[in-house]
């Protein structure tokens, strides 16, 4: 099994797996925002800008961690 992880450790770069999906995600962006963190997520390997969707997830939110993007 992959490693559980919190949402505030959670940088720009890692590839993660949100809580209720199954596919990883790189981050690309990480905000505070209200009520929790604002992550600018896109599907590993899509650079395309409408690709990209916003989630927000509380600081207790546990992901799994994948790899991380090394290539930027």
């Amino acid at each position: 099994m992959e490693d559980e992880i919190f949402a505030s450790d959670v940088n720009a770069g890692d590839v993660v797996v949100l809580p209720g999906a199954s596919a990883e995600v790189l981050v690309k962006q990480v905000r505070l925002g209200q009520g929790g963190f604002i992550f600018t997520v896109a599907p590993v390997g899509d650079d395309r800008p409408q690709a990209e969707q916003l989630v927000t997830l509380t600081a207790a939110a546990r992901l799994q961690k994948g790899g991380r993007d090394l290539t930027r």
